[in-house]
């Protein structure tokens, strides 16, 4: 090499360069058979607006999709049944197969919950994922039309809900 020569950077040319497929090409939108706590949980409302299969309070068949959302309303007797039902994954007696992916929790009225139920709300949060459906006044009439309430966005994201 001579002295005084500078010598820039090498450049090669490689002609177009593929891009890399992504670790997940296509991800698959999950599907879930919503479950209720107790009677009047909602979830034929939820399974109407976010999809899925409504199991109603018995367990998904086997050609239901396996994980299962459990559904509860936020009063006292709703909060009461989920801890139960959860304790029954827990224990390994729910039947083979079933995942319990989230527990779903549907306001009961309007407005913000007594410090009680709150509380309860908090004891399940600590043992599951708990999402969030607030009271929606159209839902009472029987109008599941329209975009799922902003709150509850997460659980839209979840279901594969998202439009």
């Amino acid at each position: 090499m001579r002295t005084g020569m500078r010598q820039g950077p090498e450049i090669w040319i490689r002609g177009p360069v593929a891009v890399p497929e992504p670790a997940h090409p296509r991800a698959t939108v999950r599907r879930f058979s919503w479950v209720g706590a107790h009677g009047g949980s909602g979830v034929s409302t939820l399974a109407a607006v976010y999809g899925g299969h409504d199991s109603g309070r018995a367990w998904p068949g086997p050609g239901d999709p396996q994980s299962v959302l459990l559904v509860a309303r936020t009063h006292a007797a709703g909060l009461d049944a989920v801890l139960p039902a959860v304790e029954v994954f827990r224990r390994g007696e729910a039947p083979q197969g079933l995942d319990l992916d989230a527990v779903v929790l549907v306001a009961d009225a309007p407005g913000r919950l007594p410090r009680p139920l709150a509380q309860r709300i908090r004891l399940i949060e600590s043992v599951i994922d708990v999402y969030r459906v607030p009271w929606v006044p159209g839902w009472r009439l029987g109008d599941l039309s329209g975009r799922p309430p902003r709150e509850a966005e997460p659980l839209a994201r979840l279901t594969g809900a998202v439009r």
